[in-house]
């Protein structure tokens, strides 16, 4: 006996600590994990480095050329040797330095600089990608637990029943059809609570795999939780709230930035400068030097037609993107009042369900209960309203994860995170 004790107390502390092992996230602290760890994030972090490292060669200048040349050699070799005013032979060096005009330089660096924004923007909308993924996971993994509580309950209600009703069939006080009926019931719901496990575990692997862990880590949700009431945002006629989502703002910043980009090809019409100096050195002569400035001539008609045609073919690739930011925002403003109206019915049909629905079918079956043992009842009918109330009580659930799913599609499109 002493060693059963011991036993039971060893298994009873294992048990305390796997489950002390076991972390319990909360939505919030899910988010924590995928800001922290998700390798998507960490793409635009980089992305966002290499532009800042870009940006800061982008005042460079192009390296000067440095020439070293053979002058005016004669192919007749005795003639080198001849001291002649027409024997100007010897050797050149030759330094050229173009200067690039620093309004094309200004620009180019205004230009790499204005694409961080975009990355951000579109940084905070797969944040928020990834924020609605978790909470569908979340939800689903919620709602597929509270089924399996009804389920628990109600499996160990229906045992009871059924062995109430074995007992009373020896004395015909129970029809065995309807028995072997509850038992065929009672194995329905151990396979329902089979789909619900496996619908627990795909949701846990696709947590994991978003907080980037291990698929099989262990960890629990949280064990209650309410829809957010959103009900103010329906009476908001005019909301301009989605004006300000990442996605939008990520075709705002790809505007400004190609903008920047078109000023950086009219700059094409600025001249660019260059120095050249130029060393000689010839036999039986003294040395000489020579130093050249030199100037671009962007503005000749053959030369300008390259930077005009781009500057014209971004424009229209501005008005193009212009056309779908509009059209964004029409689809934006459409989505958000479909799911903040969806929401609200959906609420409503929940709230019916817990006020009205379930106590009603819950009174049915009570009274049905009592009545059967009273001996005035009757299985069959008993059996039927346990039922009832069963699937109302996986309807409620189902309802349940309605809301949650709108309310997560809502706070998806009102980028709320």
């Amino acid at each position: 006996m002493k060693r059963i004790s011991l036993l039971l107390i060893g298994l009873l502390v294992a048990a305390s600590l796997r489950g002390q092992d076991t972390v319990r996230l909360s939505l919030p602290q899910v988010f924590e994990h995928i800001d922290e760890t998700h390798p998507q994030l960490h793409l635009y972090q980089n992305r966002i480095r290499s532009i800042r490292a870009l940006a800061e060669g982008a005042k460079s200048w192009m390296p000067p050329t440095v020439s070293v040349a053979l002058d005016q050699f004669p192919y007749r070799k005795d003639m080198e040797e001849e001291t002649m005013p027409v024997n100007l032979a010897g050797y050149m060096l030759s330094v050229q330095q173009m200067i690039p005009n620093p309004a094309k330089l200004n620009a180019r660096k205004r230009y790499i600089l204005s694409q961080e924004n975009v990355l951000r923007q579109e940084e905070k909308w797969a944040k928020n990608v990834l924020h609605y993924t978790a909470r569908v996971y979340y939800y689903s993994r919620y709602t597929a637990e509270k089924k399996l509580v009804v389920v628990s309950e109600y499996s160990d209600l229906l045992r009871m029943l059924i062995t109430t009703a074995k007992d009373r069939y020896v004395y015909n006080q129970s029809d065995l059809p309807t028995v072997f009926k509850a038992e065929a019931l009672l194995s329905e719901l151990n396979n329902m609570e089979t789909m619900l496990r496996s619908q627990v575990a795909e949701s846990s692997i696709g947590l994991n795999t978003l907080m980037s862990r291990d698929v099989d880590t262990p960890f629990l949700i949280d064990s209650v939780l309410q829809p957010t009431d959103y009900q103010r945002d329906l009476a908001v006629v005019a909301d301009s709230s989605f004006l300000k989502r990442s996605d939008i703002l990520a075709v705002e910043s790809r505007i400004q930035s190609m903008r920047s980009n078109q000023r950086l090809m009219a700059t094409g019409a600025k001249p660019d400068f260059g120095i050249q100096f130029n060393h000689s050195q010839m036999n039986e002569m003294p040395n000489t030097f020579s130093v050249m400035g030199m100037v671009t001539i962007p503005i000749a008609p053959w030369a300008s037609r390259m930077y005009k045609s781009e500057v014209r073919s971004m424009e229209f690739d501005i008005r193009a993107m212009e056309n779908e930011k509009a059209t964004m925002q029409l689809m934006a403003n459409q989505m958000i009042r479909e799911k903040i109206t969806m929401l609200a019915y959906e609420s409503r049909q929940l709230q019916n369900y817990q006020t009205t629905i379930i106590p009603a079918y819950r009174n049915n079956l009570q009274s049905n209960l009592l009545a059967y043992r009273q001996n005035t009842g009757n299985f069959f009918v008993l059996l039927d309203a346990w039922n009832m109330l069963l699937m109302k009580e996986m309807e409620r659930i189902d309802k349940l994860g309605q809301v949650f799913n709108l309310q997560a599609e809502y706070e998806y499109q009102r980028e709320i995170n």
